[in-house]
């Protein structure tokens, strides 16, 4: 069944957005009366994301101009142990120019500066992403805290963060500690994510709260709420190297908690699921949770980021069949 979902219409701006209209989450005192009375519906909640993608769809034009909004929406990602300033470099040159041009007139796009979100890199790398992006105004997020476990000792999580906006990153991925949660140390957590916001200066800071270590959605919606009192500018569901990543589920309780606390606030916070997206099918259904869950203002790249490595593929191979009716191989669209 096809619904009214609103199309994107291809001539708006697609490009990164880097007009930040609304104002910036700023620490508040924890409000642990507001924490604990947090209660999740288990089985509401799936039968809420269930429902998502067989009645969410959009087809042609319209479909082709979502996806080119998702493209300004990934962080576009390398975190492996063989990761090289050769591999980084390539992921920036894809990030800059995300969809091939011949692509691109296909589209009658040709004309736009199309770019993905960010690169997103650890902070060994951070320096060569930034000199590889001189101009294109693509900013370099860095993870940070001991990614992924965040169990290195606390002074050096900080100082990490530090080092890498020193290096020029204008985006800092944090790891919480996943123990605070587990054991209802909401102050711990608090004054942790606290001072991470405050080690990163300008740069804004997404909260990973690696949701497949948490549990429970009560714990993930918990800790949400900590992370924005605490001044979190976005909040990320995972590092995509646990066992289980983002999720409908996980994404459903985070967008509440977000919805939640812009309306006792008036603070806009942004959102990033990251693991396991990885077809445009998949970035289609968490685009129209987004804009039913919490409006059109959270389908731009400053409140909506993706986390991801080969999705990107993925998508120019959907717009390729958009404008061609043809499927191309995978190895026609390398990402770095």
């Amino acid at each position: 069944m096809t619904s009214n979902v609103t199309p994107i219409s291809p001539s708006a701006s697609i490009g990164h957005n880097t007009d930040d209209t609304h104002q910036r989450n700023q620490p508040m005192a924890l409000d642990l009366g507001w924490v604990r009375d947090v209660r999740v519906n288990l089985s509401a909640t799936e039968r809420r994301v269930a429902t998502l993608p067989g009645r969410r769809t959009v087809k042609k034009d319209a479909q082709a101009a979502w996806l080119l909004k998702a493209v300004t929406c990934i962080d576009l990602t390398t975190l492996n142990g063989d990761d090289t300033e050769g591999r980084v470099r390539r992921l920036c040159g894809k990030a800059a120019r995300p969809v091939r041009p011949d692509v691109m007139e296909a589209l009658g796009m040709a004309d736009r500066h199309l770019t993905t979100g960010a690169i997103c890199v650890y902070h060994r790398f951070v320096g060569t992403a930034v000199s590889a992006l001189e101009g294109t105004g693509i900013p370099v997020a860095a993870v940070s805290t001991g990614f992924p476990a965040g169990l290195s000792p606390h002074h050096l999580k900080v100082q990490e963060i530090k080092a890498s906006v020193a290096d020029g990153a204008q985006e800092i991925d944090i790891v919480i500690t996943r123990e605070h949660v587990l054991t209802g140390n909401w102050q711990a957590l608090y004054d942790e994510m606290r001072e991470y916001r405050e080690a990163c200066g300008d740069a804004h800071v997404k909260a990973i709260l690696a949701t497949g270590d948490l549990k429970t959605l009560r714990n993930v919606a918990r800790a949400s709420l900590v992370c924005m009192m605490a001044g979190a500018d976005f909040i990320k569901t995972s590092t995509g190297k646990e066992n289980v990543n983002a999720t409908l589920a996980v994404s459903l309780t985070m967008l509440r908690c977000i919805r939640a606390f812009y309306e006792r606030t008036g603070i806009k916070v942004g959102y990033k699921p990251a693991g396991g997206i990885s077809t445009a099918k998949d970035v289609l259904t968490y685009q129209f949770l987004m804009k039913e869950e919490l409006g059109r203002d959270w389908l731009e790249p400053d409140l909506f980021r993706i986390g991801a490595s080969s999705l990107l593929a993925d998508i120019e191979r959907q717009l390729e069949h958009h404008a061609t009716g043809a499927y191309s191989a995978f190895l026609r669209h390398p990402i770095g």
